[in-house]
């Protein structure tokens, strides 16, 4: 948004007008407290400074938001003009990173003020004053007079909910127009997601607010009601610093799964949708939502190993020699080697290094069996053969959901576990088969949902020839352990080495691995 569309320009000029209106009674009213103003103003003026403030260490604490707990005390304590001028330093003074940086400071300063001023007035509406200090006039209907100042502190709340509701929603209101003047976004778009990403911390910050403002009002004054920010203003940092980090989390997870995809062309976007069916699965098991992230991670990560594999031999358009195909198939351990220091995975480790286990114990890298498998390497198995199934490779192409679901069903209990089995096939048949990743070079099968017709092929930009490779037998999946452009998997004798064991030909768990 370097340069503002004119539509934008008088959408700014237009709040800041209102703005300009809510605080002008408290710049000519005689009755405004001064005093108040300009030491609340100073207060949320120095919470905005102090986040470019370096730490010991020369750390800035990075990721604070405007820090709203204070103008919201301030609409609990004072008039809607003066809350609303309290707002305006602060608000001009916060955190800009991208340009053009004066235009945008004009615009959270009036935004903000805006807020501040229609939370204020939803607060005297609803009698908020009355029921924060009892000595400001009667208290709710009904209610005895109370023996000390914190008698009508309960009633308090509903107003200071619905004040930080208001000033919430005020803010929403104007963020969504700007986005839709700006960035010329289409209304039904502008304001989606808003809402429910900011309704629950601002009335955290109100509650904070209303406890600044019962403090200032009680006997203790002042240097309590200062008090009370300390340790919100440390709660709020360290909710930063946690979102910064599963932000970055996140970003490693991303360059990890791009290193993968730019080295095996083959099989790019292949680990977001063996995450996507691998939740899927979890989800029709009933797992915990924070299991099933796990295990979302897990499938995405599972041939992160394959970083560690020559290129040449993901890339190979013949038949992989034995030794070759051993080479690729110590990409689980590479990959669980990758990850070990990532102590956030958790069981997702497991699963990266036992996704080419089977049941009968003929996988490898450890030729385990049944229960010994661990749980996500299981769901991870499924959802990768599943994938490798449905999606076009240069050795394969991709089969109907319904022919790779009757395939999984016939290998269960031999390669995969029949739990797993089912519960993909039961998630696919409510819900279909959708992948929200696809890739330049491949097509994608899509299911339609309640088990209905095998879903049509959907050519991407990119795709290779047909031609690259002889076409994958029906009678299973295509093995895991296998380079592009290579021929059904032969028969071999199990020869383990360093912790490998290598498995008769037949379905695997993942095609998709170049193995």
């Amino acid at each position: 948004m370097r340069v503002l569309p004119p539509v934008a320009r008088g959408y700014v000029l237009g709040v800041v007008l209102v703005a300009l209106a809510c605080v002008a009674p408290a710049l000519t009213a005689s009755a405004t407290p001064w005093a108040a103003v300009a030491l609340l103003a100073a207060l949320y003026l120095g919470c905005e400074l102090v986040k470019s403030c370096p730490l010991p260490g020369g750390r800035v604490p990075e990721g604070i938001g405007p820090f709203f707990p204070v103008v919201l005390a301030a609409v609990f304590l004072l008039p809607p003009s003066a809350a609303a001028l309290v707002a305006l330093p602060g608000a001009f003074a916060g955190t800009v990173l991208q340009r053009p940086a004066a235009v945008r400071r004009v615009w959270h300063a009036a935004q903000q003020s805006t807020a501040a001023w229609a939370a204020g007035g939803v607060f005297g509406l609803l009698r908020g004053p009355a029921a924060l200090d009892p000595a400001a006039g009667p208290g709710p209907a009904g209610a005895a007079d109370p023996p000390a100042w914190v008698a009508d502190f309960p009633y308090a709340l509903l107003p200071a909910a619905a004040a930080a509701a208001a000033f919430c929603l005020v803010l929403i209101a104007l963020d969504g127009g700007i986005l839709a003047a700006a960035e010329r976004r289409p209304a039904a778009t502008a304001w989606r997601g808003l809402l429910g990403r900011s309704l629950a911390p601002h009335c955290v910050y109100g509650l904070a607010g209303l406890m600044m403002a019962v403090m200032w009002r009680s006997p203790y004054g002042v240097p309590a009601a200062l008090l009370v920010l300390l340790p919100m203003y440390t709660s709020c940092w360290v909710f930063a610093q946690y979102h910064r980090e599963r932000a970055a989390h996140r970003a490693t997870i991303r360059a990890l799964v791009h290193a993968v995809d730019i080295k095996d062309r083959y099989t790019r976007g292949h680990g977001e949708r063996v995450g996507q069916a691998a939740a899927m699965i979890a989800r029709e098991l009933g797992m915990a939502e924070d299991r099933l992230e796990v295990v979302r991670i897990a499938g995405i990560l599972h041939d992160v190993g394959k970083i560690g594999v020559p290129t040449r031999l993901l890339r190979k358009d013949g038949p992989l020699t034995p030794e070759e195909r051993r080479i690729i198939e110590l990409h689980p351990e590479y990959g669980h080697e990758m990850v070990r220091g990532i102590g956030s995975l958790g069981e997702a480790r497991a699963a990266i290094l036992h996704h080419h286990e089977r049941m009968d114990g003929s996988g490898y890298p450890y030729g385990l069996t049944g229960e010994q498998i661990p749980v996500l390497a299981r769901v991870v198995a499924v959802a990768d053969a599943f994938d490798a199934m449905t999606s076009t490779r240069s050795y394969s192409r991709a089969r109907p959901v319904e022919a790779a679901l009757a395939e999984l069903e016939r290998c269960a209990g031999a390669h995969f576990d029949p739990a797993m089995v089912g519960a993909l096939a039961g998630a696919v048949g409510r819900l279909g088969w959708r992948p929200a990743a696809t890739c330049d070079e491949n097509r994608q099968v899509t299911g339609g949902g309640s088990g209905g017709a095998a879903g049509t092929a959907l050519g991407m930009p990119g795709a290779p020839p047909p031609a690259q490779g002889p076409r994958a037998p029906a009678a299973g999946p295509v093995p895991a352990d296998r380079g592009p452009g290579e021929g059904p998997r032969q028969p071999r004798p199990r020869q383990p080495r360093a912790g490998l064991s290598a498995g008769p030909p037949g379905p695997d768990a993942g095609a998709g691995s170049g193995a």
